[in-house]
């Protein structure tokens, strides 16, 4: 989530992005390094499909007018729901929920949550 970010408000590029934050983090593998790279290569790759995805079940809210955090956990979480098929779909949002929490505000776990409730349907569908 964090080398997201620093793409899509810092305009780093996504390997720039992904080394800095996994030398901040220290002591990732070669394994987890190729994790990190396919989720954030995959989510970057997938961004129009996954913010429209979004505008269609977000209800309220432009995706403009999402913080920037709210915004890239949702996008990492609908990659990871839509790709990524050997984590399960309660460990992907249990996982965005707890980026929300530690990342956003105190409302940002309630927001993610709801959202991505809203758009498993569409997910799951999808996913068959």
């Amino acid at each position: 989530m964090q080398a997201l970010y620093q793409v899509d408000v810092g305009k780093a590029a996504p390997d720039e992005a992904v080394s800095h934050v996994l030398e901040e983090a220290g002591q990732a593998t070669p394994a987890d390094q190729a994790y990190v790279q396919r989720l954030v290569r995959g989510t970057r790759s997938n961004v129009e499909r996954i913010d429209q995805l979004l505008a269609a079940h977000v209800q309220g809210w432009r995706l403009d007018r999402i913080a920037k955090v709210e915004l890239n956990i949702l996008r990492l979480a609908l990659y990871e729901l839509l790709n990524e098929r050997d984590v399960d779909v309660p460990t992907v949002i249990d996982e965005a929920v707890e980026l929300a929490k530690a990342f956003g505000t105190e409302a940002s776990g309630k927001f993610v949550n709801g959202v991505l409730a809203r758009v498993l349907p569409a997910v799951e569908q999808a996913r068959r």
